[in-house]
């Protein structure tokens, strides 16, 4: 059998040895030229994507933004009873709606003569920016200058599985890389002990569609998403079993490692590095998440402000996980809470249902954006707060009062790292059926996303199956209009 070292050309060499004196001065030059940014050139001194396929990569021109948290409220909150009163709809309530706005319209459960639905919430303007929010979220209102409001968001997709993979990867299949997976792919992370994508979960139960709405699908199995618990250890059996020490265990990963990195360098597998990266980062998480769990340091004024009662799982826990992460060079992080899937069965419905999830998560939420902001973190962190989509106009008829899901048009809001605050963007028609002005779609949101981070969505492309995929896919334009 041939000796493996002898299928190295100079090429090779030249292609994956990024490190050393050589590397070093490359990643000055092209600091010095605002090629990559200072952060990026600091770390490529040591750390490569050849042996740490998380390592901090140039970006295609200067961020606006270096982290994001995505609080994903999963179901699909009611636009209607949250942000876009409408005069006009309070006014049919009881009504068919004009079939006009229906034709060729399916829905998932309501018929195509369902009849309108005012709301019975009340809404005021907040702050000098005059955001309109209703009175289900105050803290939200407390913050209203520094969020830009979208309430003109279009999808394409009204069941929640898809709908939720549309979101999050762009793409209503089962198997496309997540918004996370795409960014640190593209740059990397600047957290050396922990996963630079990763996900916390509140509510009863995970959402729809499960671990495909982090996963990384056809990119390197290092970019997906890694589910954190929010108290006590954060990935199970991360402790060592009993009997074995810290010093025994490293020379075991040491060993396997090195078997692994031989046979790298005889397949070039990107799957052998992504088992080497994770043996390596498990190895420093068992130093690195009890640090990240230990709230002693957190003030008590801190953890009134979001609502945390130390040792029980809630948002408001997961809220301020987020920040300690960003804190800690995680590139994403991605808050899953359930359910906003108000139809209007006991326990569902948009009354004292939409209180209760309103209660759970409104605090956390205004309380991260003001941690962010007074930690002087806000400027390069993006928050986004939304859902898959939004509720109908009409009522569905059920036991109690609810709306099916609503692709047209619903409402999300974004904060920090390059949005313009204090903007409410987008207009719906006069019972907010369709957006009539400043429509954003999803694959528009994700191109702006990725904008802010340094990446061009048309430049971001991963070949596989023979084309060059996209988290936009062929759509997708940067809503100018939102950025600060």
């Amino acid at each position: 059998m041939m000796d493996p070292s002898l299928y190295f050309t100079r090429r090779h060499f030249l292609r994956d040895c990024r490190i050393g004196l050589g590397a070093m001065a490359l990643g000055s030059l092209l600091a010095k030229d605002g090629v990559l940014n200072s952060a990026a050139a600091a770390e490529s001194t040591s750390r490569s994507r050849a042996n740490d396929p998380l390592a901090p990569q140039p970006t295609h021109f200067p961020p606006r933004a270096k982290n994001i948290i995505f609080m994903f409220m999963a179901g699909g909150p009611s636009q209607l009873e949250l942000f876009n009163p409408k005069p006009k709809l309070q006014e049919l309530t009881g009504k068919q709606i004009p079939e006009s706005f229906v034709a060729n319209k399916r829905f998932a459960f309501i018929k195509q003569d369902a009849k309108l639905m005012g709301t019975k919430r009340k809404f005021e303007q907040h702050g000098q920016s005059g955001q309109t929010i209703s009175e289900c979220l105050p803290h939200l209102a407390s913050i209203a200058d520094d969020i830009c409001t979208l309430r003109a968001v279009k999808t394409d997709v009204f069941n929640h599985g898809p709908a939720k993979f549309f979101m999050n990867t762009g793409s209503p299949l089962f198997g496309r890389p997540a918004l996370g997976a795409w960014v640190t792919w593209g740059i990397g992370s600047e957290a050396e002990s922990l996963p630079g994508f990763v996900v916390l979960q509140s509510g009863p139960r995970g959402p729809r569609g499960g671990a495909p709405n982090w996963g990384s699908g056809f990119l390197p199995t290092a970019y997906q998403g890694v589910p954190f618990r929010s108290v006590g250890q954060p990935i199970l059996n991360l402790d060592n079993p009993a009997g074995i020490k810290r010093a025994g265990q490293e020379r075991f990963i040491d060993a396997v490692n090195d078997l692994n990195r031989l046979r790298l360098a005889e397949t070039g597998d990107g799957e052998i590095a992504t088992r080497i990266a994770a043996y390596e980062m498990a190895f420093r998480m068992q130093a690195s998440a009890p640090e990240l769990m230990d709230l002693s340091g957190e003030s008590q004024e801190t953890l009134q402000a979001y609502g945390v009662e130390p040792g029980k799982p809630s948002f408001a826990m997961n809220c301020l996980l987020a920040r300690r992460l960003v804190e800690r060079g995680v590139r994403m992080v991605q808050l899953y809470h359930t359910d906003w899937d108000h139809h209007g069965n006991k326990g569902t419905e948009l009354g004292e249902s939409l209180d209760k999830i309103c209660l759970e998560t409104d605090q956390g939420a205004a309380a991260l954006v003001k941690d962010l902001k007074q930690r002087g973190l806000l400027k390069d962190t993006i928050v986004v707060w939304g859902g898959e989509f939004g509720r109908t106009p009409q009522a569905e008829p059920r036991e109690l009062i609810g709306r099916d899901h609503h692709v047209e048009s619903f409402t999300m809001w974004l904060a920090g790292g390059g949005i313009k605050p204090g903007l409410s963007l987008g207009q719906t028609d006069e019972i907010g059926y369709y957006g009539v002005e400043d429509q954003v779609h999803v694959h528009d949101l994700h191109a702006t996303l990725l904008h802010l981070m340094g990446l061009d969505h048309l430049k971001l492309t991963y070949r596989f199956q023979g084309r060059d995929f996209r988290l936009t896919d062929v759509f997708g334009k940067v809503v100018e209009k939102m950025l600060a």
